[in-house]
């Protein structure tokens, strides 16, 4: 920003663009929501279990076999127009999964069939879906202000990811109780056929309780970590709207600027327009007086010659006068020589 007030030059609104891009795409890879998910099978329509991980600020929901595996195994992409809904039908067909369902439909015709544990949690899912819709198109809209091909306000990123991470808290609730559900529901079929089942089935199935109690833990941490980045992306989105405000006062600072140009640029073309037209009479003035003095010269070019044919006159005149002249003399003399 601009210290003491003083406008930026294009230099700093620049940086400033970049950096709010930069502060904008720099929140990719955060975790808002991950649980566990049934997926069906784009080709053997097969309902397979995943641990499902939803990326925010990118529309991208990774899945994995398992939580703890380190390779993600496929991605789900959906952007700010995918339809996203709870299925009226279950079409996964067991009866505990009526009402779970839930369908994500793409602009590009790609397709994905999900089901929670519970109808709760497939609630929970699909409103923080719709919450990371808001966010995708806030981000784009953001991007494009920032480009000069928008209108939309920056600072309705911050509120809207704010609603998204709300959304998400509450919808965590839901996951961490469809899983403990889940849990019992298993815990309570094993301990049904514990007094069937030899001791080393027990112990099986005590590892096995402990490795869920594992996994809600770690989703216990995961939440934990997740409220931490929370924070973090909302001081980053207040780093972003003091750079937009500074952005948009360069940018007002430099639309003045163009404003006062073009306006010195509309006088001097009006001075401009106005001597033109003085120059324009001057030349004419001068075109009638040039006008006029070669009518005149063309006059006194015809009393001259009107001149030169009168002396030539007067001087054949003067010439026959003195030839008279000579004449009259002889004819003097020869009578004086007579007498």
């Amino acid at each position: 920003m601009a210290s003491n007030g003083a406008p930026l030059g294009d230099a700093d609104t620049k940086t400033s663009l970049e950096k709010i891009k930069r502060q904008l795409a720099s929140s990719s890879g955060r975790n808002l929501l991950q649980g566990p998910l049934l997926k069906r099978s784009e080709t053997l329509r097969k309902w397979n279990e995943r641990w499902v991980i939803l990326d925010p600020t990118t529309g991208k929901m990774e899945y994995k076999v398992r939580r703890n595996e380190p390779t993600v195994k496929g991605t789900m992409i959906f952007d700010a127009n995918s339809t996203i809904t709870i299925s009226p039908v279950n079409f996964q067909g067991l009866p505990k999964y009526d009402g779970c369902c839930f369908y994500i439909g793409t602009p590009q015709k790609k397709d994905y069939f999900l089901c929670a544990e519970t109808p709760a949690a497939a609630r929970a899912w699909v409103s923080t879906l719709h919450a990371t819709q808001l966010v995708l198109k806030a981000h784009k809209e953001a991007v494009n202000t920032l480009s000069g091909n928008g209108s939309t306000k920056l600072g309705t990123v911050a509120t809207v990811v704010a609603a998204a991470n709300s959304t998400a808290q509450e919808a965590s609730k839901e996951i961490e109780a469809a899983m403990q559900i889940s849990m019992k529901n298993a815990l309570g079929a094993m301990l049904n056929k514990t007094s069937d089942l030899p001791m080393d089935d027990l112990s099986i199935m005590k590892e096995t309780l402990r490795v869920k109690d594992e996994e809600l833990q770690n989703l216990a941490r995961d939440l934990r970590a997740r409220d931490s980045t929370i924070k973090e992306i909302a001081e980053k989105l207040s780093e972003t709207a003091e750079a937009a405000e500074a952005a948009a006062s360069a940018a007002y600072t430099m639309d003045e600027q163009r404003r006062i140009a073009c306006a010195e640029v509309e006088r001097l073309t009006r001075d401009s327009e106005k001597q033109l037209e003085s120059y324009k009479l001057k030349i004419r003035g001068l075109e009638e007086k040039v006008l006029n003095l070669s009518k005149e010269n063309d006059q006194l070019v015809k009393q001259r010659d009107s001149a030169i044919q009168e002396a030539h006159l007067w001087r054949s005149e003067l010439a026959k006068a003195r030839e008279r002249a000579v004449i009259l003399e002889g004819a003097a003399v020869r009578a004086e020589e007579k007498v």
